[in-house]
């Protein structure tokens, strides 16, 4: 009997500026598998006590891939496997249908998915939806792990 390798799901952020929340997305992928994309710039190092307070002793478990802008790492992937999350647009995360080897990328801390890719991109734009109006946003860690393992469950 064979088995199929099945590609891992990627999660990407854009910028990121809080180390904690790098270091605890560091820590999901490595518990599911999934590769790390850090896209620069970034408003920490990766030597960050921070950051490795937050990963623990995972970082070994971890693949991570560093990029030097949004444009490099937009220019080296298809389109098709793309999936912004922000809360700047109306349709959930629910309705996307996600394959292993898609890519789930969100913006930094402060200003999310800049304007002009959620623009151009606007048909592989999500959002988790939230009921209480007066709550801005999700913790960014806490999003990644939402999305994420809604891809996770869709492969069954």
């Amino acid at each position: 009997m064979s088995s199929k390798i099945i590609p891992p799901f990627n999660i990407v952020l854009v910028e990121p500026e809080i180390p904690p929340n790098t270091g605890s997305i560091a820590r999901l992928c490595g518990a599911t598998d999934s590769i790390l994309h850090l896209v620069r710039p970034m408003g920490f190092s990766t030597d960050d006590k921070h950051l490795k307070r937050a990963g623990l002793d995972y970082w070994q478990f971890v693949q991570i891939v560093y990029w030097d802008n949004l444009d490099a790492f937009l220019r080296a992937q298809d389109e098709n496997r793309l999936f912004f999350l922000s809360k700047k647009v109306p349709r959930s995360y629910t309705e996307a249908h996600f394959q292993p080897g898609d890519f789930l990328i969100f913006g930094k801390e402060t200003k999310g998915v800049p304007e002009e890719i959620l623009s151009l991109y606007h048909d592989r734009c999500f959002s988790i939806p939230m009921s209480n109006s007066h709550i801005r946003s999700l913790n960014l860690a806490m999003a990644a792990g939402i999305v994420l393992f809604e891809a996770l469950r869709q492969q069954g």
